[in-house]
């Protein structure tokens, strides 16, 4: 029985590229706010390949994404503020995100297993009401997604076998790495977490233990799951 499931944040629960773009707008006006947002969501993976690797110690999020912005603003020729790296704090749920977490709330334990640091992840969620029963992820592991650590840490934290934990995402690479560490798995997509023009993650590649088109129907298909 599935007894806690586990979410990815940016992209599955949060639309992080409307609020980045609206907040580049604001601190840097006059630059083409979403492209500066997709180019600085571009130096994500790299900056934690890294420390995957083992060529840099852990870092936080928080502090990847300053480092990322100053990089990615002398590439559009212009000075950015650290404050802008805020910006990551304060991103919009989707509209099912919240009603669909009280839902899944009320049948079982509920956490992120973000890359995200708890401080990012805590105001993240005080600013979109994402109603976790606690904070898991990258910070408790001080590795990255898909390292397997950070899926058995969650899972070790909530003191759950990991056939007792579903990974909730709308990223298949994250749901097979959580699926070879015993996990279930649930698919939702978000078609529009890159723009309109998105090419990835569009459909389940696998054959997910749930496949869903919100964070409610997930709820509902949770029932007959468990």
């Amino acid at each position: 029985m599935t007894q806690a499931l586990l979410f990815d944040v940016f992209g599955t629960c949060v639309d992080w590229r409307s609020a980045i773009a609206r907040a580049v707008t604001k601190a840097l006006p006059g630059v083409d706010a979403l492209a500066f947002a997709d180019a600085w969501r571009g130096e994500y993976d790299p900056a934690m390949a890294r420390i995957r690797a083992g060529d840099r110690g852990y870092v936080a999020l928080d502090d990847l994404h300053r480092e990322n912005l100053h990089r990615v603003a002398e590439r559009f020729g212009v000075r950015a503020p650290d404050a802008l790296a805020q910006a990551w704090e304060r991103l919009d749920p989707w509209p099912d995100t919240v009603a669909g977490l009280h839902a899944i709330a009320a049948r079982a334990l509920i956490a992120p297993c973000s890359n995200g640091s708890i401080a990012l992840m805590a105001r993240l969620a005080k600013h979109a009401l994402l109603p976790w029963h606690c904070i898991l992820g990258a910070d408790i592991a001080r590795d990255y997604k898909p390292k397997p650590a950070v899926y058995l840490a969650a899972c070790d934290a909530l003191r759950l076998p990991p056939e007792a934990v579903m990974m909730v995402a709308a990223h298949n690479n994250d749901l097979a790495a959580a699926r070879a560490l015993g996990l279930k798995t649930a698919f939702v997509a978000r078609p529009t977490e890159y723009g309109p023009n998105q090419t990835t993650d569009l459909v389940a590649e696998a054959d997910w233990d749930i496949i869903a088109p919100d964070f409610l129907v997930l709820a509902d298909r949770l029932v007959d799951a468990r």
